[in-house]
């Protein structure tokens, strides 16, 4: 993806240097009798798009440290790779129609959703762990912990609105998974592909590992990833942030001379 600067492909110079540096690590570490542990590592810690961004994947690379190399030979090694957009509050509504009107009559408000949400594993989620695994660790869209912002809404309620947003997150994109998206290129080394969305939104996010031995949680190691805007979207959206007042009037300006030229244009005689 063109848009996208900076992110090196697995094929690349950044790619190739950093399994280079792990190859050398990992073998001394393969004798160690500890715990296995896991690492990642970005190809780049900043992203930067445009306003004709359509999406890409991105690369995230990895190791395992003192692995059982016959463990690893049976494949019984899994890793889920995450990569966690901004939290921020998200309001959902439900329409119904009345008088053949469509109209907004309930709506819920919850705090610090992730934004966005894209999902890479080695092989389907039912043949890693057990589901009371993945609630546990809050792993996977449908396991994400969605708080109200206010108290005393049913259950049913709420479990419905939650349904719903998850739903609408599926639809755009944001939230995703890519069963097969985590390879392994040795016993030691793999290669993680998740999704960004068109609407991926700018701000700091989060990429988290996950290592599972025999189907139980073993590890846990994150990154963080910055994406923003780059070019003249960029200065729009730093003056909208920065300047919002003069941003406001300069738009209503704007608007204005645009109807009044507009109305020159096609005005009948």
């Amino acid at each position: 993806m063109s848009l996208i600067r900076k992110v090196c492909n697995f094929s690349g110079s950044c790619g190739l240097l950093f399994l280079f540096a792990l190859a050398f690590v990992l073998p001394a570490a393969a004798q160690s009798p500890h715990q296995e542990n896991i690492q990642i590592g970005l190809s780049t810690d900043r992203v930067m798009i445009t306003a004709g961004f359509t999406g890409a994947d991105l690369t995230i690379f990895g190791a395992l440290e003192d692995g059982d190399p016959q463990i690893a030979r049976q494949g019984r090694y899994d890793v889920i790779v995450v990569l966690e957009g901004p939290a921020r509050p998200v309001v959902v509504r439900r329409k119904d129609r009345i008088l053949g009107v469509w109209i907004n009559l309930e709506s819920e408000t919850f705090e610090n959703v992730p934004v966005s949400y894209s999902v890479a594993t080695t092989r389907p989620f039912q043949d890693i762990t057990e589901p009371a695994s993945y609630k546990q660790l809050s792993l996977g869209a449908n396991n994400i912990y969605m708080q109200p912002m206010e108290e005393g809404e049913s259950p049913a309620t709420i479990a419905e609105f939650t349904a719903a947003l998850r739903e609408r997150k599926s639809a755009t994109g944001q939230y995703s998974e890519n069963v097969g998206g985590v390879q392994f290129l040795s016993q030691n080394l793999f290669r993680a592909t998740v999704r960004l969305a068109p609407s991926v939104p700018v701000g700091t996010h989060k990429a988290r590992a996950f290592l599972f031995k025999n189907g139980v949680f073993v590890k846990e190691n994150s990154a963080q990833l910055e994406i923003r805007k780059s070019g003249f979207e960029q200065s729009i959206f730093r003056a909208a942030h920065n300047y919002s007042f003069l941003y406001g009037f300069f738009a209503i300006c704007l608007a204005m001379i645009t109807g009044w030229l507009g109305r020159i244009v096609f005005r009948k005689d």
